[in-house]
């Protein structure tokens, strides 16, 4: 049998094949489809009523509210209840409220190695953490999918992304796509998958590893996969899914790759990306001397139950500094909840660090605290165009939860590790 790579292992069991190469057009079955408030019932069900059709399979369909909670406004309110009535007619696995759709879709055991998965958002690609084909596809090509179960694709090309070693204390998953992004550009996955492996993702935590596939967004790939393991497994299990047979899911290692890059994990130091481009990258301790207004922990992103627990590795027992507000949305309830129990949460309401809910908020330019005019911000999230969070005169710097934190005890970009150093002489 001939060498493949996990992408077309995925896809080609989707199809009905034993095998698929890179550059064929075909017809896949789709094992799930995730929606949420913003883009979905709202969006697909004026489609489906058009075709006079109705759902494929609803036990395959997922929904999350996400966007537009809490409903503060007449027409998020709006949309939410007709997000709920939708819900509720088309008996679909319903979350409302519950966190954000990339983080509460695994987290309810709703993933596993060797599914083939479209979802209404374009961070669609975190399901690849869990050896998962997961990619975003907008209103229209998702009503075909709910209507038919089916979808069509081109089978991409994998280009490898092997990190040797391991990272140092302070840097972290979103360093390394940072890194990725000033490296090889918002186009370099050329919306082929994306592949993570080495011994420094071995040594991921799951969330770490949903932080790598999410960003392969930000990549261009269509999908950013993650060969399973028993990390994964373990997670799953945890979560209520049962992983399955997911030892031969890997990419064999004669496989012909699209392209295969080689990094340092131990090398890299932490990074910050300057406005208005994921692709501004550069390692912190090159950033120019800037100081901000707002740090913001939060999206699916950076405010998982790690990114908060590293986060409050750097306030605990210190202050914010002068003028700097602390926003904290934690990406799901389950693992705020989780942190409220192990004593994180407290730790932000003790620096005076604003909670907000469990959505996507300013992130994706929601909510009442999006940023003002000409406001400096340095955040966890995934993307920092301009104008996206807020006023189009503001700053928005991405980094690592540590670095936010870090910032907003120093009212400047600056490096956790010395925070961190400060931490282990005391």
């Amino acid at each position: 049998m001939m060498a493949t790579t996990l992408a077309e292992k995925i896809i080609a069991r989707a199809a009905g094949r034993d095998r698929v190469r890179p550059g064929e057009v075909v017809t896949a079955q789709v094992d799930l489809a995730m929606i949420h408030d913003s883009g979905g019932p709202r969006r697909v069900q004026p489609i489906l009523e058009t075709l006079g059709v109705g759902l494929w399979d609803a036990r395959k369909v997922v929904l999350i509210s996400d966007h537009f909670v809490p409903g503060d406004t007449d027409e998020g309110a709006r949309i939410l209840e007709l997000t709920r009535q939708w819900a509720k007619q088309r008996r679909v696995s319903f979350y409302d409220g519950q966190g954000i759709c990339h983080v509460v879709l695994p987290e309810r055991g709703h993933l596993a190695p060797g599914m083939l998965v479209v979802g209404g958002d374009s961070h669609s690609p975190t399901g690849g953490a869990f050896g998962a084909y997961m990619f975003g596809v907008g209103a229209t090509e998702m009503a075909g999918v709910l209507a038919t179960g089916e979808i069509w694709l081109e089978v991409p090309g994998t280009i490898l992304l092997e990190w040797r070693n391991r990272l140092s204390p302070g840097v972290t998953a979103k360093d390394m796509m940072l890194a990725l992004c000033g490296r090889l550009g918002m186009d370099g996955g050329g919306y082929q998958a994306v592949e993570y492996a080495g011994p420094a993702i071995a040594a991921l935590s799951m969330q770490e590893r949903m932080t790598l596939s999410n960003m392969a967004a930000e990549l261009g790939a269509q999908a950013g996969l993650i060969a399973p393991d028993a990390t994964t497994a373990a997670y799953l299990e945890t979560a209520g899914a049962t992983p399955g047979d997911w030892q031969g899911l890997r990419t064999d290692a004669d496989a012909a790759l699209a392209a295969h890059h080689v990094f340092d994990a131990a090398a890299l130091a932490p990074q910050v990306a300057a406005p208005h481009s994921p692709a501004n990258a550069m390692p912190v301790g090159e950033a120019p001397d800037t100081a901000i207004d707002v740090a913001y922990i939060g999206a699916c992103t950076g405010a998982k139950y790690d990114d908060l627990a590293a986060a409050a590795a750097i306030l605990r027992g210190r202050r914010l500094a002068p003028g700097v507000a602390l926003l904290v949305a934690p990406a799901s309830r389950q693992d705020q909840e989780r942190a409220a129990a192990d004593g994180i949460m407290a730790v932000f309401e003790a620096v005076g660090g604003r909670l907000l809910p469990n959505a996507c908020g300013i992130c994706a330019g929601y909510g009442a605290h999006r940023l003002g005019e000409d406001v400096t911000c340095i955040s966890s999230t995934a993307r920092n165009f301009k104008g996206r969070m807020g006023a189009a005169s503001a700053k928005v710097w991405l980094a690592s939860p540590l670095s936010v934190a870090a910032a907003a005890v120093t009212g400047r970009i600056t490096d956790p590790r010395a925070l961190l150093a400060e931490r282990g002489a005391a």
